[in-house]
């Protein structure tokens, strides 16, 4: 399964792209920015990632698009920008029939680290092991991207319906499976999960 990670943004939104073997092997096949200037018109500047966006998913046909949940912050400027980015995200993905999953940012960091709370150098060292990487891949966003494709690979699958199936999971993966569920309950949703 070929899985595309979006972390979106206006200026810089993170491309990642992974293949899910068998057994969760994970390979590494493909990781970049798309970029848009702050000095054009906000128009543009969603034509070009949308353009962008485009461009990947033809180019390495994923199976599933997996994109960072966008989550309030203070600046509210941010947020929508964020927020537009990954709607592009969405509609590129929908527009070819590819399923969409989103993941939070908490969500990423529990699956990758089992730490829900894992500092931003930990993740990325983290990502560079399971990808079998010699470095972190740069800039942050292409490290994020990667790690969203990751997280929605390693997603527990029915981890908490009791049976076989938890009992092989990892205790990281466990922990999202309990974490997504928190999550769905406050919500009261699982659209997106």
């Amino acid at each position: 399964m070929i899985i595309l990670g979006v972390d979106p943004g206006l200026t810089r939104c993170g491309v990642g792209v992974i293949e899910a073997g068998a057994h969760r092997r994970l390979s590494f096949i493909h990781v970049d920015v798309v970029r848009s200037s702050p000095d054009t018109s906000q128009d543009l500047r969603l034509l070009a990632i949308y353009n962008g966006l485009v461009d990947k998913i033809e180019r390495f046909a994923p199976d599933t698009v997996s994109i960072e949940r966008v989550f309030a912050q203070s600046n509210h400027n941010t947020v929508l920008g964020t927020a537009q980015a990954a709607g592009l995200a969405m509609l590129a993905a929908a527009q070819r029939g590819i399923p969409v999953a989103l993941h939070t940012p908490t969500e990423s960091k529990l699956a990758i680290t089992g730490n829900g709370k894992a500092e931003k150098p930990q993740m990325e060292r983290m990502v560079a092991r399971i990808l079998g990487l010699n470095e972190p891949p740069t800039p942050a966003d292409a490290a994020d991207a990667l790690a969203i494709a990751i997280c929605h690979a390693l997603r527990p699958q029915g981890a908490l319906q009791g049976g076989e199936r938890e009992q092989h999971l990892t205790a990281a993966q466990r922990q999202w499976a309990l974490a997504a569920q928190r999550s769905k309950r406050r919500h009261g949703t699982d659209r997106g999960m």
